[in-house]
């Protein structure tokens, strides 16, 4: 099975997102619901975690995490792994809690984090559970709106900062925009690969950091997020000599992932031609 594209680096920040197996709950009751916010805690202040927005569904969960010592994997290993091990004890369950490993978008926070700290939160209204978001319990909403107690951990400063210097015009301008939200799909168009979202020179910044060793594993719309397009590398063809050509042939298909056929099909030539550039000695 091909593994999902991790990238880690200090200062990254996710979109971190998992899901019960089968859709199964994740969540039955109030103590689960507070025995995962605990851990989260815990594995925060170990990992140096800073946890901006948080919504716990009942057969899922969104985090907004920021990490400074590029330690996102180690630590939802300990996330996912021990509250299954709490939560199979106490229901006297066995087996799977989670459907697979979490998934993680790496995003670019200049751009996009305050619009997923608002998604994250709207998610109980989107769902229909609620009509406000103050009407759920089990987000970061109500202690960033300052309706509600948050736990320690949570990290509200920097994003009421976005919406003024003093405390309480933030929170109220916070609200207003949370509201302005309902209906809003997200910046998910701008979702590239599976895992990155921002534009196509955040997604060459960040690519440069991405695994080596166990890249044939990772599938191949993660490995070339971002690559410019076939028209773009063979733009005006044919004012191209051949070895002009050629070049750009060996450059689709070994620099960004292209296959021969889709480069024949660019170009209107046959697989074999395309081959024969590829691997001249074959």
């Amino acid at each position: 099975m091909a593994r999902p594209l991790r990238i880690e680096y200090p200062g990254a920040w996710y979109h971190v997102t998992a899901r019960g197996n089968a859709r199964q709950r994740i969540y039955t009751d109030a103590k689960d619901f507070q025995a995962f916010l605990e851990l989260l805690g815990k594995l925060s202040d170990r990992y140096h975690w800073r946890c901006h927005a948080y919504c716990l569904m009942s057969n899922h969960y969104h985090l907004l995490l920021e990490t400074p010592d590029a330690n996102l994997s180690v630590g939802m290993r300990q996330l996912n792994g021990i509250y299954t091990q709490a939560f199979n004890r106490r229901h006297r369950k066995v087996g799977h809690l989670f459907q697979g490993r979490y998934h993680a978008i790496l995003v670019d926070k200049d751009r996009y984090w305050l619009e997923l700290a608002r998604y994250i939160v709207l998610n109980p209204v989107r769902a229909r559970m609620v009509k406000e978001a103050q009407a759920y319990p089990w987000s970061s909403y109500r202690a960033t709106a300052g309706s509600g107690a948050g736990p320690a951990w949570l990290q509200m400063e920097l994003l009421l900062a976005q919406f003024h210097r003093q405390r309480r015009t933030a929170q109220k301008r916070y609200r207003q925009f949370v509201r302005e939200g309902r209906g809003v799909t997200g910046p998910w168009s701008q979702l590239r690969g599976q895992v990155f979202l921002g534009d196509e020179a955040f997604v060459r910044r960040v690519r440069t950091r991405r695994p080596g060793k166990d890249l044939k594993e990772i599938p191949r719309r993660q490995r070339y997020a971002g690559r410019p397009d076939l028209k773009v590398l063979f733009k005006e063809a044919e004012t191209l000599t051949k070895t002009q050509r050629d070049v750009r042939i060996r450059r689709a298909h070994h620099a960004h992932g292209y296959t021969l056929t889709a480069i024949g099909k660019a170009l209107n030539l046959h697989y074999t031609t395309v081959s024969k550039v590829i691997n001249p000695a074959n």
